[in-house]
């Protein structure tokens, strides 16, 4: 936020003035800082009959400090406390009929995993419109589903694919609060797997994303982590590594407990070593589009036992009017921000230069699914980058890489507040951060938690994965 915008927020007479200019308040989220633990709390939990992945939440929430209620008049009550009694919580019954509910929550999970019919959909109605007021804010609403292209028939794939518009209709309704809205679709037998996407979603890390989906496949076995320090032991290279969202990735990773090279061209040496130092890391000075540098990358990560993960952070904008834009700009867009990811994960691949169990993760960006005036070159580049992410994720689940267990993801920032967005024109760069259901801009952190999401290896079970950290921006999907 600008200075003036962000004094003003901080008091309530300057809210109250914005308030009556017709602007945006928005909530300051609540971000991760250290909290000993990934969720706190009250948490209502409802279920459609036959729901699957109530044993897998319950787990999670044993390393939660949460208060747990259910529907004393759900369908699925019984089952619930079945679940969370297995899992040696406990749990209250609580009233939730319209006008009747007397607790506040901190989040709102619904397990629909055991939707078959489209009628069955009523179910949500059921339980989220009488406590929808209940929730507190920075709030999180989770739903859990099955992928609706895995489903038994054309009316369960209706069901599921629905769970989506309602929870990005709810993200909307509820981003005055902060509070977001998420749907995990958790593949049948990937239960199990599904531990880590749900911690990221209901913990402080996830404030920026919201009206996402993450599925989780079966592609992968059960791994205990301790989630303060989840890449205890990994080592990882984010390229375009010297400042801004490469910076924090790097320092997130290394909080996060891994060991971290950070990579960029020969001008940003001096502001590399630093972010190096700072963190306890290396520094690889390189040209990624090079010809040498996926050797290099290779032989330098060799002598630190391999590669666990690799960020593809690295990338360049060179904007004109296609009809202006130089050939070089052309090439030297996609060059970076496509080719070179596609070049260096090649090399590492073939030479066994990644280790099992490795995790790459691409930096594509909302103008790679909107699309932005000027931005030809950069928005074919980003696109490009989903396409390659959700192509891999199929190759890597192949006979040849299966054993490998190596996955891809990708993450899609929105307006990020770094120095380049400070340097925009103040009108644009305001209607910039609110142009969102949260109605403020990102922070570098935020593309970086996520990234650290996809990394853990815990999270072996997600693959294939764009994610959106833009606060549910109102342009694009």
């Amino acid at each position: 936020m600008s200075e003036f915008y962000e004094t003003m927020l901080k008091n309530n007479t300057g809210r109250k003035i914005l308030h009556g200019m017709g602007l945006p308040t928005p909530i300051e989220l609540n971000r991760f800082h250290g909290q000993p633990v990934f969720f706190e709390g009250n948490i209502l939990i409802g279920a459609t009959k036959g729901a699957s992945a109530l044993d897998s939440l319950a787990s999670n929430l044993k390393e939660a400090n949460a208060k747990i209620f259910f529907p004393a008049n759900a369908h699925a009550a019984s089952d619930i406390k079945t679940a969370i009694e297995r899992s040696g919580l406990n749990a209250t019954q609580t009233c939730c009929e319209k006008g009747a509910v007397n607790e506040k929550f901190d989040a709102l999970v619904f397990d629909a995993t055991g939707l078959k019919t489209t009628k069955e959909l009523k179910a949500l109605y059921t339980f989220f419109s009488p406590v929808m007021r209940n929730l507190n804010k920075n709030g999180r609403i989770l739903i859990l589903g099955r992928p609706h292209m895995k489903s038994q028939s054309a009316e369960q794939a209706a069901s599921m694919r629905a769970l989506e518009g309602f929870s990005r209709s709810l993200s909307k309704e509820i981003g005055k609060k902060s509070a977001t809205s998420q749907v995990i679709y958790i593949e049948k037998g990937a239960e199990p797997l599904a531990q880590s996407a749900i911690r990221f979603v209901l913990s402080p890390k996830s404030a920026y994303v919201n009206g996402q989906t993450v599925e989780v496949s079966k592609s992968g076995k059960p791994v205990e982590i301790d989630w303060r320090l989840p890449l205890e032991g990994k080592t990882a290279l984010v390229t375009g590594g010297s400042r801004g969202i490469g910076e924090s990735i790097a320092q997130t990773l290394a909080r996060d407990g891994a060991k971290v090279f950070v990579l960029d061209i020969e001008p940003m040496k001096n502001e590399l070593e630093k972010v190096a130092t700072a963190i306890g890391g290396e520094a690889i000075v390189a040209d990624i589009t090079a010809e040498e540098t996926p050797a290099l990358i290779a032989k330098t990560l060799k002598k630190s036992g391999g590669l666990d993960i690799i960020v593809h952070n690295a990338g360049v904008t060179r904007d004109k009017m296609l009809a202006n834009m130089p050939e070089h700009w052309w090439d030297m867009t996609l060059d970076i921000n496509l080719t070179a990811e596609e070049t260096i994960n090649d090399y590492l691949m073939e030479n066994d230069a990644l280790n099992s169990g490795g995790r790459i993760v691409c930096v594509s960006s909302m103008n790679g699914i909107a699309g932005q005036v000027g931005q030809a070159n950069y928005s074919a580049s980003k696109a490009g980058v989903i396409g390659y992410v959700e192509f891999m994720a199929k190759t890597l689940r192949s006979k040849k890489w299966a054993e490998k267990g190596i996955t891809i993801n990708a993450v899609a920032p929105g307006f990020i507040e770094t120095a380049m967005t400070e340097a925009i024109p103040f009108m644009t760069r305001e209607i910039g951060r609110r142009m969102n259901s949260l109605s403020q801009g990102g922070k570098p952190v935020d593309v970086a938690e996520t990234i650290s999401f996809f990394a853990a290896p815990d999270s072996n079970g997600v693959s294939g994965n764009v994610v959106r950290v833009c606060g549910q921006c109102l342009i694009g999907a």
